[in-house]
């Protein structure tokens, strides 16, 4: 079964940050790392779209099948406009075979001030 990407609820009236997101994938049993190996298939796409800011998948330290992403993008027209790009519907088609389930998705307004990404090394 694939994924259902999600409905994407509005930015607040006036707000004016980044657009940001933390979807949890949950893998079948012993299928995180082979959902992990899928996704970072696209990570470089991803990155390269002009609206993503971010992009960052995680995994769980005490849970190898629970997979986190955490997302920001310029606007919400950035998000739809990847969720419209072929490798993304090509993953949400694939994503069945490793999740039995949907992700689940939490909406971020951010409050800070945007701050650019820093080399972790």
């Amino acid at each position: 079964m694939a994924l259902t990407l999600p409905d994407l609820p509005p930015p607040a009236t006036g707000e004016g940050t980044p657009y940001c997101i933390i979807a949890k994938h949950r893998a079948a049993p012993g299928q995180g790392e082979a959902l992990v190996t899928r996704m970072l298939e696209d990570l470089e796409a991803t990155r390269s779209e002009i609206g993503c800011l971010q992009f960052h998948i995680h995994r769980d330290r005490s849970d190898p099948d629970l997979i986190v992403i955490y997302e920001v993008w310029r606007s919400i027209a950035a998000l739809k406009s990847h969720f419209g790009e072929a490798y993304v519907q090509r993953f949400v088609a694939d994503a069945g075979e490793y999740e039995p389930g949907d992700m689940e998705t939490q909406w971020l307004e951010m409050l800070s001030p945007y701050a650019g990404g820093r080399d972790p090394r």
